[in-house]
């Protein structure tokens, strides 16, 4: 069949007016050039390549307004663990296949989900989105961190049973957090699957670095609640991700997320340091736990490669990729609606390294098709609509 609309994002960029794709019906897109045939199906607003969700946590979908807005970071991690298993298994699942329809309906086509279960392996198997696993490892406990490596390798072995026939599945164990993972737990986590892709909750809150400075702010009472022993942490005098970068290799990627308080020096850090980095924005919920956004100017301005996730519906209102772009828009208006959808879908496909899948209409890809209509409107959320 062939499509064509008033415009087309092929992921990188907008295409020349009259262009018309050329998709079979199982996805794959045939041919992209100008000329629309008599045939071609026209479809009011804009075309562009399925969604790719950089960030989301699909098992805490269960803990919809559970945390109340704007408590800041300290008080949301407090509550998650706290009341996360205040639910059945029945009650989890349901509302773990709810947010999977629902990211679905609003176009994701690729997810970069975290996990600390295997609970998403029965989301994973359903063959409607490609799914890149991060099994966090969480322990701050340097004697723990062999224990707490092995949880996360038992979480990691369970999903890498799983075999996708027409949808990538895969998984890596990354860190979950600087305020939350030991030096020694950073260093064996770097010793599996060299290479394999990195995730991390990154400096999302200003006391997330005033702790690696001067051991001071919010998160060591964060940690005394837990019943966990800092006392073998000393403060390196650098920023967070100054300091557990020194831990890993820097011959991985890395996927950067949230970045609500990283500053100039910590993106030129990174980028002096390591090859391959992308860094994650998820707006609406840096907006639902800190009310604050990132520097995203900052970002631009320092050649950062920017993709974009939604986080949990613990810490968000929905599952949306066009909500985020929306709000970043709202925030960014001088940011075009180019570079935005860009972002949503061919920087997204490349962080998480499915770019020969999905991310762009090119042919011989399957990256599904999305119309989205009110991109023009100043106020609301853009409509999408799955197409192919």
């Amino acid at each position: 069949m062939f499509l064509t609309a008033d415009k087309i994002h092929n992921g990188l960029g907008w295409l020349p007016q009259g262009t018309v794709i050329e998709v079979t019906e199982d996805g794959t897109i045939v041919s992209v050039a100008d000329g629309a045939p008599e045939e071609a199906v026209y479809y009011k607003g804009v075309l562009v390549p399925g969604f790719v969700n950089a960030h989301c946590h699909l098992e805490l979908s269960h803990m919809k307004g559970v945390v109340a807005e704007h408590t800041g970071l300290i008080l949301f991690l407090k509550n998650i663990p706290q009341h996360r298993n205040d639910f059945t298994d029945e009650q989890k699942m349901a509302a773990r296949h709810a947010g999977y329809r629902e990211l679905i309906a609003n176009g994701t086509v690729a997810i970069g989900d975290i996990s600390n279960t295997a609970d998403t392996a029965d989301v994973r198997s359903m063959g409607g989105m490609h799914f890149h696993t991060f099994v966090e490892a969480l322990g701050f406990n340097e004697a723990n961190a062999p224990g707490n490596f092995g949880y996360a390798q038992k979480v990691f072995s369970e999903l890498s049973t799983q075999e996708g026939s027409t949808h990538i599945l895969r998984q890596s164990i990354v860190p979950h957090a600087p305020y939350s993972v030991s030096s020694r737990l950073f260093k064996m986590i770097d010793s599996h699957e060299p290479g394999s892709l990195i995730s991390i909750h990154n400096q999302e809150s200003a006391d997330e670095g005033v702790y690696y400075k001067t051991k001071g702010g919010g998160v060591p009472e964060l940690l005394k609640i837990f019943g966990i022993d800092d006392s073998q942490f000393s403060p390196s005098g650098k920023s967070s991700l100054q300091t557990y970068l020194e831990w890993m290799s820097a011959e991985r990627p890395y996927l950067f997320v949230h970045n609500t308080c990283s500053e100039r020096e910590d993106v030129q850090f990174a980028h002096s340091r390591i090859r391959n980095a992308y860094w994650c924005l998820c707006p609406n919920a840096n907006l639902y736990i800190e009310n604050n956004l990132p520097d995203i100017s900052m970002l631009m301005s320092e050649g950062a490669k920017i993709c974009v996730g939604t986080d949990s519906l613990s810490s968000n209102h929905q599952l949306s990729i066009i909500a985020e772009l929306a709000t970043l828009k709202t925030h960014f208006a001088d940011i075009g609606w180019d570079v935005l959808l860009k972002w949503a879908t061919s920087n997204g496909a490349k962080a998480l390294q499915m770019e020969h899948m999905v991310g762009t209409i090119e042919p011989g890809k399957k990256p599904g098709i999305l119309q989205v209509q009110g991109l023009e409107n100043s106020a609301g959320i853009p409509s999408v609509n799955r197409i192919v």
